[in-house]
């Protein structure tokens, strides 16, 4: 139990700390779909509660779902599923000034396009409803059936009129390279209405989760999407995404960003030699990347040397402008604030950290920090 002092101190430090912006907070589904039942129509309820819910592929690890035990609400809830626990529990504790929801439903997973679409819509409508009217610091990701872009699309378009929807939810491993004409449509959307674009670690629309194949381990597949993520940005780069949605920006999320640099001098280097392949890129591959790609921070590598963290920032460049925090709260491998760094911060490496850069990302006010 807390006591009233431990209160006060903890009440107190939330004052003295500064603000930051959380871009990687999750609103967990108490009972997965079936928290979204109610916001469906009913042929879709139906059809949920007769036959259920189908995704291609993917591994299920019951003790890493259960999150936090420490996040866990005293109703019971699952961890990150009450939004009056999670306010008193980080945002208030920890000084957040905002944060991004990124829901983890099964939306974009379903085989069945259509569902996916509905279950997108009652996932949104879930969010307006239980999350940000009740929480006026928080904003959200749209949540889409990212394998049918006309439906996403219809879906993004609908949610942008609430301005608190400020991002489109990838899965980390859709069906397809993210930079394939497929998906088009959706950035299109998102430069018109100047929504961003977070690409999540994990998810799989039946591809591998890793470039091998199938992982024996959990251990695999949690190191595994980086590599995702990677195969991603090279997608996005020589596809011309970037070229063609020029105002286009889009957030790896959950994927570290140590790999940033060198997959930049490897990209350069084969553009110099094959760019005749590429003629409707314009920029050197790294450019792009400087350009329109930002990183969260959890989970970040931490070298073994603290001497070579600073070295890792030197290398990002300009990139390091770019990297933003983030908690995975309520996750069990998630970041206190206080000690989410390796080593110990400058003043002003901290402020763009943990506030400036998402504040400049998002368009939100950069005085609180």
């Amino acid at each position: 139990m807390v006591t009233i002092i431990e209160r006060t101190v903890s009440q107190t430090a939330a004052l003295v700390r500064p603000a930051l912006i959380d871009c990687d907070l999750h609103n967990e589904l108490h009972g997965d779909v079936w928290a979204l039942v109610p916001y469906l129509p009913e042929r879709w309820r139906r059809h949920v509660e007769t036959f259920g819910v189908r995704s291609p592929s993917g591994g299920f690890y019951p003790r890493f779902m259960d999150h936090r035990a420490d996040a866990r609400p005293p109703s019971g809830r699952r961890a990150g599923s009450d939004v009056d626990f999670v306010r008193e529990d980080y945002l208030d504790r920890c000084r957040v000034a905002y944060a991004i929801l990124n829901p983890l439903s099964p939306a974009a997973s379903q085989t069945n396009l259509e569902l996916g679409a509905a279950l997108a819509t009652a996932c949104n409508d879930w969010q307006v409803a239980e999350w940000l009217d009740r929480e006026p610091r928080l904003r959200a990701s749209i949540a889409v059936a990212i394998e049918a872009p006309d439906l996403a699309v219809a879906e993004i378009r609908r949610r942008a009129r609430d301005t608190r929807f400020v991002q489109v939810l990838f899965t980390g491993r859709p069906q397809e390279p993210m930079g394939r004409r497929k998906y088009w449509p959706i950035y299109e959307a998102c430069e018109d209405l100047g929504l961003k674009v977070a690409s999540h670690a994990f998810g799989s629309y039946g591809n591998p989760v890793t470039g091998a194949g199938w992982p024996s381990f959990y251990l695999e597949d949690h190191v595994g999407p980086a590599q995702a993520m990677q195969a991603n940005i090279i997608s996005l780069v020589t596809e011309g995404v970037f070229e063609r949605f020029p105002g286009l920006q889009v957030i790896s999320v959950e994927n570290g960003f140590a790999w940033l640099p060198s997959l930049c001098w490897r990209l350069d280097a084969a553009w110099s030699l094959l760019r005749d392949e590429v003629p409707h890129l314009s920029l050197a591959p790294s450019e792009y990347v400087h350009r329109h790609v930002w990183a969260t921070t959890q989970p970040m590598e931490e070298p073994h040397h603290p001497h070579q963290f600073a070295e890792m920032l030197d290398h990002l460049g300009p990139l390091v402008d770019r990297i933003v925090f983030a908690s995975d709260y309520p996750h069990w491998d998630a970041d206190q604030p206080d000690e989410a760094f390796p080593v110990r911060l400058g003043v002003e490496q901290a402020r763009k950290f943990y506030y400036a850069n998402a504040a400049t990302l998002y368009g939100f006010d950069s005085k609180s920090c």
